[in-house]
């Protein structure tokens, strides 16, 4: 069975490549079904927003699974981008201080598991690849030196710090939505002159480091000296949502929380969670969650990289369909909160349910349920989850700088807040 998966997976690989239009995007990207498991944060802390000061000891940790194990060559790259995510309209010369690409050399192989898999990891900067200026960067890894084979693609940033950021959390100002949103305020103190701050900076917003959230900002309400303040009272409101929902598969020996079924053969490992339904009515529940967070671990080994397992989770939503034309997902940050055919959910009309089944790593794993509505082209979570003001939500605000006569973007601030107790970055 394991070598006729292999085969599948290497078929599929294949067909993957072969396909018009298997390109890069510059955005958080897997482009091949056998790579899992995409990490990339700030190594100072396990799954931070993946942001490092210019210049600093600050590294970023990226690495990720291949389920085809044995070993792949794979290279990388990285590639300066404007505000947009669209490349800057400069040479590596301006932005790398040192060579253009370089292979992937560090990597392990799974022991002790089910499916076997390889795990490769790397460090940036290194001494191959080093930015040397601040602002928006994508990491593209691909196969065998050619990057007109994609495989992963994925967002981190490199921040020169120049300005301070005072931001707050408070309700939305919109009587109608007071009790479904939160409004983000906030001030940029800056010492050196701004010649037009309408043109010259952008500031963008994010919850949860959802890139589905984004909203830019270009137009301070307020221009003071040394001062741009941002609280316009029909900007910067989003949806509450609610708390996520969770499992822990950290072992697999017994149902830790949310877990129904552990079930496990010689080619396999199955968790069935509980069955999950709708939050749109009653009152809100506050309950501790990780703001759509994941963390690898495997609690019945020795090391989380190579020995965790995968699994096939099947989730289930008792809920009637939200429209005629749409289509619901599971989605969190263990897969960017995007749509694919391998988190979309089925739905049965006669048992008015949905069911889809994800390969996971071992371990503790935020997540919420969202419809796509065909007709508005919007992927919401309001449906499922419902949306309250008193949610506990993080949210990252990052400013960027083009000074006159400048060809690029530079990130020149950065902060995440939160209204939780404690800001766990």
């Amino acid at each position: 069975m394991q070598k006729i998966l292999i085969a599948v997976l290497l078929l599929i690989s294949s067909l993957a490549f072969a396909q018009n239009g298997q390109t890069f995007t510059n955005e958080n990207k897997t482009y091949l079904p056998n790579i899992k498991t995409v990490l990339c944060y700030n190594s100072n802390k396990e799954q931070s927003i993946p942001v490092i000061m210019l210049n600093s000891p600050e590294t970023i940790t990226f690495s990720f699974d291949d389920l085809l194990s044995g070993t792949q060559n794979y290279w990388y790259t990285i590639e300066h981008c404007n505000t947009e995510w669209q490349p800057s309209q400069i040479s590596s010369i301006d932005y790398l201080g040192s060579f253009n690409d370089d292979r992937i050399l560090n990597y392990r192989y799974s022991s002790n598991t089910t499916r076997k898999y390889t795990h490769y990891e790397i460090t940036l900067p290194n001494t191959q690849i080093q930015p040397k200026i601040g602002g928006n960067y994508v990491l593209k890894v691909y196969l065998d030196g050619d990057k007109n084979k994609p495989v992963i693609s994925q967002r981190f940033y490199v921040l020169d710090n120049q300005v301070a950021i005072a931001a707050e959390i408070t309700n939305s100002m919109q009587v109608e939505n007071r009790n479904y949103k939160q409004k983000i305020n906030f001030t940029i103190n800056h010492s050196f002159p701004i010649q037009n701050p309408y043109q010259d900076i952008k500031a963008v917003v994010m919850q949860n480091f959802n890139a589905n959230t984004i909203q830019v900002n270009t137009k301070p309400a307020f221009v003071r000296p040394n001062q741009l303040v941002y609280n316009d009272l029909n900007t910067n409101d989003f949806w509450g949502d609610n708390e996520f929902r969770k499992f822990d598969t950290r072992s697999l020996r017994y149902k830790a929380d949310n877990v129904k079924g552990i079930y496990r053969d010689n080619e396999s490992v199955n968790v069935i969670l509980f069955q999950d339904v709708p939050r749109t009515a009653g009152a809100f529940a506050n309950q501790f969650d990780e703001n759509g967070n994941f963390f690898i671990r495997n609690t019945d080994g020795r090391d989380d990289k190579t020995e965790a397992e995968y699994m096939s989770v099947l989730f289930t939503l008792n809920a009637p369909t939200p429209g005629p034309n749409g289509d619901a997902y599971v989605v969190g940050r263990f897969n960017n909160y995007t749509m694919g055919n391998e988190n979309k959910l089925i739905y049965d009309a006669s048992r008015k349910q949905f069911y889809g089944n994800v390969i996971l790593k071992q371990g503790l794993y935020d997540y919420e349920f969202a419809w796509f509505n065909k007709d508005t082209k919007l992927m919401e979570t309001k449906p499922f989850e419902g949306a309250f003001f008193q949610t506990e939500n993080s949210y990252q605000v990052f400013v960027y700088y083009r000074r006159p006569g400048a060809r690029w973007d530079t990130l020149i601030g950065y902060t995440n807040l939160s209204n939780k107790v404690s800001d766990r970055r």
